[in-house]
């Protein structure tokens, strides 16, 4: 049992969003806030539709997930349209008043005292779940961290839709009690001129200050079980095969380099569906690129596949991987390319927004391109391959340029001004 070291009080932390399990960026960077809240003495718990923490500490309610059948009708019924129908606003309003009835019996199951809503008031995947959260903060008054992560206006498909006293009610609240938290300068701002709430800007992190442990047997295998020659470079692609990572971009790059290689796609297609990937393979012909896509043997823990394959995580991958490309037109940050830099590996990048706001000016030294594959991207990622000594000083001035600015030290000091903002231990006020 944990207690705040000022007041000596337990306190209980409640994080809550459709899904906690996997390797998606918010499941990944919750993972991270819940490691410098249980350091600070508080608690965590977890309540959504799909969860993979511990059972003693989860509540799982299926109508919280984006993929529940319910759900998916209230979408497709409410995006790409311009009016939405009369049961459709009656379902909307049931599921919502089932999420917050399960949500008030979650936060007395647990005795929550700071609710933490993880992207769940941000992107509309699951209308009711956010409107319910909204409702249960305003009856209670609770202290609530909302973790923003990408907003619906910056996301295509939610512009044409028949729902914006939902989107405007809940997408985020705005709320006294609620503390905003942004992961880049662009969305604050936008948060900002879009609905006058003032955020705190907590950028993404890796645990830089623990660097990765050395290879071990289970995965000294990977180059074989992919396929790949000796003579063959592996390039890592970090991602799901989704229209804004850009692959294309990854795809020329590799044909361009002239070299002997496999470009190995890590991650699926997942909820945007198939379209994209077809496109993908289709070019990966066109352009003679020999592209892997293994999310088949790729998961967030290791295992065996149905057929007796072994499964690796993505940290098994990394240190395997002579290049990796990061050609995204669009991120709300960048946890692979955290992940490249945490992994020691240079790294291909497209001069994404908010790269090029949050990420560039810290001093990087990467292959980068902007909107197009030059000839320049392509030489320097050549004299990288060629020259180790090139090589080791970039990435290595890279992990030290992560380590100040994108490490747990940073993201303990903004949560922490946070924590005692939202609970008043040191005043003793509760």
């Amino acid at each position: 049992m944990a207690y705040c070291e000022y007041c000596r009080k337990e306190h209980n932390v409640g994080f809550v969003s459709t899904r906690f399990a996997g390797t998606d960026g918010v499941s990944l960077e919750t993972e991270k806030w819940a490691r410098v809240f249980e350091k600070e003495g508080l608690t965590c718990y977890y309540f959504a539709g799909e969860l993979d923490r511990p059972e003693d500490r989860s509540y799982l309610l299926p109508e919280a997930h984006f993929t529940h059948p319910a759900i998916r009708e209230i979408n497709d019924k409410c995006f790409g349209v311009t009016t939405r129908p009369r049961e459709v606003t009656q379902q909307t309003y049931a599921l919502k008043r089932k999420i917050k009835d399960h949500l008030h019996r979650f936060i007395a199951k647990f005795k929550i005292d700071l609710l933490v809503p993880q992207n769940a008031l941000t992107i509309p995947m699951n209308m009711p779940l956010g409107m319910a959260i909204t409702e249960v903060i305003s009856e209670t008054g609770m202290s609530t961290i909302a973790h923003h992560h990408d907003f619906y206006w910056e996301r295509q498909q939610f512009t044409l839709n028949a729902c914006w006293e939902f989107l405007n009610m809940a997408f985020p609240p705005n709320l006294p009690s609620i503390k905003h938290v942004v992961i880049n300068t662009s969305a604050d701002s936008q948060l900002s001129l879009r609905t006058g709430i003032s955020a705190t800007v907590v950028p993404n992190v890796m645990d830089f200050e623990n660097p990765p442990k050395p290879l071990d047997d289970y995965a000294a295998d990977v180059r074989e079980a992919l396929g790949l020659k000796n003579y063959e470079l592996l390039i890592l692609q970090p991602t799901r095969v989704v229209k804004r990572k850009g692959i294309e971009h990854a795809i020329e790059f590799v044909h361009r380099l002239g070299a002997r290689a496999k470009l190995v796609i890590s991650h699926a297609s997942g909820d945007e569906g198939y379209d994209y990937e077809h496109r993908v393979q289709e070019y990966s012909r066109l352009m003679k690129v020999d592209t892997l896509f293994v999310s088949d043997i790729i998961d967030d823990h290791r295992g065996r596949t149905e057929d007796g394959r072994k499964i690796y995580t993505l940290e098994d991958i990394y240190p395997h991987a002579d290049l990796v490309t990061y050609p995204s037109t669009y991120e709300g940050f960048g946890n692979a390319f955290l992940e490249a830099i945490y992994f020691r590996k240079p790294i291909v990048v497209n001069n994404y927004s908010i790269y090029a706001t949050d990420i560039r000016p810290k001093g990087f030294k990467v292959i980068e391109f902007d909107g197009y594959v030059t000839s320049e991207a392509v030489q320097m990622a050549k004299k990288v391959l060629r020259d180790p000594d090139y090589c080791r000083q970039i990435v290595d001035h890279n992990f030290e340029v992560s380590l100040r600015n994108f490490s747990y030290k940073v993201l303990r000091r903004k949560l922490k001004v946070l924590i005692d903002d939202c609970l008043d231990c040191r005043y003793g006020v509760h």
